[in-house]
Formats: structure tokens, sequence, C-alpha cells
């Protein structure tokens, strides 16, 4: 389950040690950036905002959600450890959404922010218009380390790695691969496809135009447009391309406007013989809130499913992780790793970061005891893994109602709020897709699961108590 989102942080949450604190911030930008390069530096590293230490946790802003997103998915591993190893006292770094207006502005910096205002004001005096951002600018950034080379293959994986280094290869679009759909759960290789599929292209055929982006920036782009009148400008750039790649889909669900434009770009880049990527964490069928033409549509092509990782993938993928740092790591903590880290690869390799980290930092020899000594909160995470059976009986307990009566069809109010709640804990805390949660209440369809998912959703953006009950089982569940 992906860290939520924060919209606002109090002062009274932040340490007051600024000025220390600020000076290791810097430090720690200078080496993001030289890590990371300038480009990736000055887009998304240097906008990020720290707010303080507050009980062993440091608290980093980042402008807007999606800035924010792009960030833990991309660099987040990188920050905890030069924060870690730099800030005295910090065990855990969580990187929260808080707008620039919100945010306390230093004297030097207020003065800076009226010109740029001012700078700004003129600007817009002498244009009634923005200018539309160019085909380079629609797109997000490219992650140059997701390129096939380091994709490590294997049984879960190997049907999305073959379509996608096809489709690169080919010069034009693949037959029966239009869209090329690839869904999977958090972390487990498909925005590093899709990274690589445009890096290959770009390479081999640069005459190609190649677009990569996530939904929720098409949909940025498209409110934008109609903002500034330039709806047309939009579809013409969007319909231009050559290979059209938008990730995490799942996140225009219930824009219905969105989906309109969405809907009829498919269709234009189709009819021109022109090819899509998309990528989800669920099956086209399985995208509530989407509409039923776009999901068909979007299963029109091939559509390849990115199964959880099994040990000997994760045990290749951390060799490969060695080889690459060129560092020595007993085999006997990979196969500890592998083993221990099954939830998924970005936390797999996350956690050897950690450990070489440490030892590189701190002069210690890697070993199994210092392995767990550094990953003791991530390896009690995973060795507390909740079940379905586990997620029933708690409910049932807090509701007064017997197990039984979560896999029956009665559907008294007194039954079947709590037996949602069920259904929306087990996608919440479990990997389970709908079909398997939905065979565990009953052998319930996807779709009531579905619905008891949206449901519960609703109810806790207005029932306080309701929510607060989710809210405590989940919270019961994940520390029992």
């Amino acid at each position: 389950m992906a860290t939520s989102v924060m919209t606002q942080t109090t002062q009274e949450q932040v340490s007051p040690k600024q000025t220390d604190d600020d000076l290791a911030w810097n430090v720690i930008l200078e080496k993001l950036r030289q890590a990371h390069g300038d480009a990736i530096y000055k887009s998304w590293l240097k906008p990020l905002e720290y707010l303080g230490v507050n009980d062993g946790e440091a608290m980093i802003a980042a402008p807007t959600r999606f800035m924010r997103e792009w960030v833990h998915n991309h660099y987040m591993e990188t920050i905890r450890q030069f924060m870690i190893a730099a800030v005295p006292g910090v065990q855990r770094v969580e990187l929260v959404v808080r707008a620039r207006e919100a945010m306390p502005v230093r004297p030097s910096e207020q003065a800076a922010a009226v010109q740029d205002i001012a700078q700004k004001a003129a600007a817009a005096s002498q244009s009634a218009t923005a200018v539309m951002p160019s085909l380079e600018q629609l797109g997000a950034p490219l992650d140059p380390r997701f390129t096939f080379d380091n994709f490590v293959v294997g049984k879960p994986n190997e049907l999305a790695f073959a379509a996608s280094k096809r489709l690169a290869e080919s010069g034009s679009v693949v037959q029966g691969c239009n869209p090329l759909f690839l869904y999977g759960g958090v972390g487990l290789g498909k925005t590093h496809l899709m990274h690589a599929i445009a890096w290959h292209i770009r390479h081999t055929h640069p005459e190609r135009k190649v677009i990569y982006l996530s939904a929720e920036k098409f949909m940025y782009q498209f409110i934008r447009a109609l903002r500034f009148n330039e709806t047309i400008a939009f579809k013409e750039q969007f319909r231009s391309v050559d290979v059209l790649m938008i990730d995490d889909v799942q996140f225009i669900s219930g824009k219905d406007s969105t989906q309109e434009e969405f809907f009829h770009t498919f269709n234009a880049l189709i009819d021109q013989n022109k090819q899509l990527v998309i990528s989800a964490d669920r099956s086209p069928s399985n995208l509530d809130g989407i509409e039923e033409r776009i999901r068909s549509r979007l299963g029109w092509g091939l559509v390849a499913d990115i199964h959880q990782t099994s040990y000997e993938l994760r045990l290749g993928i951390l060799q490969a992780k060695v080889d690459k740092l060129g560092v020595a790591v007993p085999s006997n903590v990979l196969e500890f790793l592998a083993h221990k880290i099954t939830s998924n690869i970005r936390e797999l390799e996350g956690s050897l970061n950690r450990v070489v980290a440490h030892a590189t930092l701190v002069g210690r020899e890697i070993s199994i005891e210092t392995t767990q000594e550094v990953l003791h909160d991530l390896l009690r995470s995973n060795d507390r893994r909740i079940s379905v059976e586990d997620i029933q009986k708690t409910v049932a307990g807090h509701y007064h109602i017997r197990v039984s009566d979560m896999h029956s069809a009665r559907r008294s109010v007194a039954v079947a709020r709590p037996r949602q709640i069920a259904m929306y804990l087990s996608k919440q805390l479990t990997s389970k897709s709908l079909p398997e949660i939905g065979r565990k209440f009953g052998g319930k369809d996807h779709t009531t699961v579905m619905h008891a998912i949206k449901r519960v959703e609703e109810l806790s953006m207005k029932d306080a108590e309701l929510r607060e009950d989710v809210e405590l089982l989940s919270h019961m569940l994940q520390n029992h």
C-alpha cells in the first residue's frame, strides 16, 4: 500500500533546530545532485522543502502530489540513505505534499518571491494566453537506470519483458500488441519496462516521436489546455506522436472529462496506426471507475500481467544489483534478503542499498547479524503477514458477528457493512487479487468486491464513525 499523502504539516510537528538541519539538508541536496545529475536535480529534487525532524522522523515536502509521487517512486531510497547518514537521530523519512503558498518563507526568499511574482505578472500582461508546452515538456523525464539491460527477467515477468522488447525493437506498430497493456502491483517493474521501451526507441529510431507520462500528468495537461483555451493544440500534439506511453491509467478513474479526451486520443492514434503502451495496477476488466468503452479498448491488444516475484527472481535481482554496485556482499546475506523481503522489487533493492550504505558509512562488515540490525523495522513488517482470514476474524470480533457471516449471503446492514469493510481491508492490506478475495468471502464475484471497496471509500468520506472504525481496524491488524 502506498504511503499516504499528507496535505499539511503544522509548525508543532517540525523540530525547532532549523539552522543545523538546514545546513545538513544543503549537503544532502548537493549529494543528490552528484548522484542523479543536474537535470533530475533541477526538475525533481531542488523544489523539495526540508521541514525538520520530529521523534526520529524527518519531514520533506513536495509542492504537488504529482511531484511527491514521482520522487517517492524514483529517488526516495537515495534521499533516505543520505538523510539518515547526515542528520543525527533520523530513523525514518516522510515525504509529504505541501503547496508552496503554505510553506514558511525565509526573509531572503520573500524578496525573491515578490520579484518572481512581479516578473510573472509582467509576462502575463504581455500575453493573453500561455504558451503550449513543447512535445518534450509534455512528457515526464526518463530514468537512465531503467533500461532493458538492467531489467532482471524471471518467470513472473517474462511475458511483459518479451512483449516490451519486441515492441521497442520494431520500427513500427507491432500487430497484436496495440495497445500493450502492462499491469501488476506496486514496485514490480511496470515503470521500468516503459522507460526501457522509450530509451530503446529513442536510441534506435530517433525519428519516432515518443511521449511517456503518467495518467495524472495527462489529466493535468488536459485541464491546463481547457483553462487556457488550448484544447486544439493539446489534441494536435498528443495525436502527432508515434508512441504514446501512459503510466498508472487507474488515476483517471472517475474523471469523466479526462476519460473522454483519453478515449478520443486513444482512438485517433489507433486509427493512424500509432503505438500505445498503457500500465495500471489492475487488468483492464478490473479498472473500477473507468468507462466500459475504455476498458474494452485497453484489452484490444496484448495484456501482460507482472506477477509477484519468485525467490529465484528476487535473488537474481539482488545479484545483479551487487554486480552493478561493485561491492562484496556474502551470498548468505543475499539469500536471506530474497527470502525475507517479498513485497516488491523496489523494497528489495532499497533494503540492499540500506545494508551497503550502513556498511560503507559505519565501516562494519556485512553479515546476517548486521543486516538484521539495519533492517529490523522492515523485517518485522514483512514477518507480520496479514491474511484475509485474520481480517475476517478481527472485523467480525469488532462488530460482534460470527466469522461465518463473512461467507454468507445475508444482506442485513449489521452483517453486510462489516463484510464490505473486511473486503476493503483485504484489498488494502494483502496482495490478493479481487477474484481471490471474492473466493475467501463465500465465492463472491470480483464485481461484488469492487462494489464493497467503492462503497466503503464513499462512506468514509462522509461518515466519521465508520472512517474511525476502518482506521482502528487497519491499525490493529498491522500491529497485532
